[in-house]
């Protein structure tokens, strides 16, 4: 029998190579979240999820601190956020905070070591609104974080910065006319999964009010569904939504009827009150913040560090896997006294919510 040559041999094995590229080695975990039928599935590889989990492991609480005593108020100078909390309560928070954001530079990344009542860093301005957010978070958007609520931890993770936020992004300089007009798109990015789709989803949906619409209900584009165009934006944020929740559609929506609210699972509401979170964590603490944070840490535009899911979820279905750190941190639940001094909303932003 006549043998193969080796080069014959060698594109076989580079075309099988080719082949199985975007294949996965089993084994698979395969979760039913639908009817039989409905394609509603979740697919995951218990070898590439092991990752996830090393990646969201919660550190140990510390010891819980009597509320009783002299408060915060009477023992430090110049506390304006946590003085319901006594002395002890206010400690434990400020030593768990240089954990959670900043191991590394300690107390001194927010406080002058020379007077820690001193606001002249901006990082202690910067904590201060994120402790009032936090409280927010944790009081007011139940409808999203439920009972399990969140942390700076949740957020930072031992990072001065998280590592997911977002600026405006006005994309690649390109030359004047339409032929040098992008229109937004076919400048692949990481966040939209390096997909033709317009790269800045978040600046619409996450910080402006802009209806998510994606499909009509008639013939032509009609009412709140304007064009193809806007399509391709949500489609560009639902692609956001997939790759920071490490999930599929079928996570919040029905495959047979991805439009209709009565046939899509539970999580699609808690998504939509997650975008209305989002918005009003960008809209009421981080644009509040444009002056406060240095020029080096702003976008190109000008615009202070945004949130998006990626910020919280990671990867992960839930942040940290579902585990709750807030349980064990009530100092951080809300309301509070401070958390009625944040800036309100303006009524465009309170009517979309």
């Amino acid at each position: 029998m006549k043998q193969p040559v080796p080069w014959a041999r060698a594109a076989a094995m580079l075309a099988a190579l080719l082949l199985l590229t975007a294949c996965e080695r089993p084994p698979a975990y395969y979760t039913q979240g639908g009817y039989r039928g409905t394609a509603m599935a979740d697919v995951q590889n218990p070898r590439t999820f092991q990752a996830k989990v090393d990646a969201n492991v919660v550190p140990d609480p510390s010891p819980a601190a009597d509320p009783g005593g002299p408060k915060a108020t009477e023992v430090y100078k110049n506390v304006q956020v946590l003085g319901d909390l006594s002395a002890g309560q206010f400690t434990r928070v400020m030593v768990a905070i240089t954990g959670w954001v900043a191991p590394q530079q300690g107390c001194l990344y927010c406080h002058n070591p020379a007077n820690f009542a001193d606001d002249s860093l901006y990082t202690k301005k910067v904590a201060r609104r994120m402790l009032q957010m936090t409280r927010r978070v944790n009081s007011d958007w139940q409808s999203h974080v439920q009972k399990t609520g969140v942390t700076c931890y949740t957020c930072h993770r031992g990072n001065p910065v998280p590592a997911r936020i977002w600026f405006k992004d006005p994309g690649p300089r390109t030359a004047q006319g339409l032929a040098g007009n992008k229109f937004g798109q076919n400048t692949p990015a990481r966040e939209i999964g390096l997909t033709s789709l317009p790269f800045d989803p978040f600046t619409n949906y996450l910080d402006q009010h802009e209806q998510i619409r994606m499909a009509s209900t008639t013939a032509l584009p009609s009412g709140d569904h304007q064009s193809i165009k806007q399509t391709e934006w949500t489609y560009a944020l639902m692609i956001h939504f997939s790759k920071s929740l490490g999930v599929n559609c079928t996570y919040c929506h029905n495959s047979r009827a991805f439009a209709s609210w009565a046939q899509s699972p539970p999580q699609r509401s808690t998504a939509w009150y997650g975008i209305r979170m989002v918005r009003d964590i960008n809209n009421v603490y981080m644009n509040s913040l444009v002056d406060v944070f240095p020029d080096y840490r702003k976008g190109v535009t000008g615009d202070v560090a945004k949130t998006y899911c990626a910020t919280c979820h990671q990867g992960v279905y839930k942040p940290l896997l579902g585990v709750s750190m807030a349980k064990d941190y009530p100092e951080l639940q809300g309301p509070s006294p401070e958390a009625a001094e944040a800036p309100a909303a303006k009524p465009a932003e309170v009517a979309a919510r």
